[in-house]
């Protein structure tokens, strides 16, 4: 009786995914596969920032793109590859997800609360949202695997 309740707890273990706070680190397309942001940590909290834009060069200019949407002005001139977009968020053991932090859209210029969770070791949800996060709305990026 005590071995098989042993084999049944081993084999619960086997089958429950746990994920450490550095899993998130990598490079990771977005939802649109048309940006590749490299996730670090820094100081016990972790960061993104744009690393590719499959089009770089904005067509109506022909220079790089820029933060145009960025509600401050001051800000609007800035390059949107190299841009941090992820910052602050911190590794939540319990929930098993990271959290607390902010996400920046640089399509729209707004900023979001923000909750990243993965569901595989390739495949991660971020749920940005203003306010509660019952009021968001959630992207599944994928790990970019040929430039781990």
């Amino acid at each position: 009786m005590t071995r098989a309740l042993v084999i049944f707890i081993m084999m619960i273990g086997m089958n429950s995914v746990s994920y450490v706070q550095d899993d998130i680190t990598g490079m990771w397309y977005n939802q649109e596969k048309d940006a590749k942001i490299k996730i670090y940590a820094a100081s016990g909290k972790y960061f993104g920032s744009i690393q590719w834009l499959k089009t770089p060069i904005d067509p109506e200019t022909g220079k790089p793109k820029l933060d145009k949407h960025n509600p401050d002005d001051a800000l609007k001139t800035r390059p949107v590859m190299g841009l941090l977009i992820l910052k602050y968020l911190t590794w939540d053991a319990d929930d098993q997800n990271w959290s607390g932090g902010i996400v920046y859209d640089p399509k729209s210029g707004n900023n979001y609360s923000l909750t990243c969770t993965l569901q595989d070791k390739n495949t991660m949800e971020l749920r940005g949202y203003l306010g509660f996060s019952l009021f968001g709305r959630t992207d599944i990026w994928t790990r970019d695997t040929e430039t781990q």
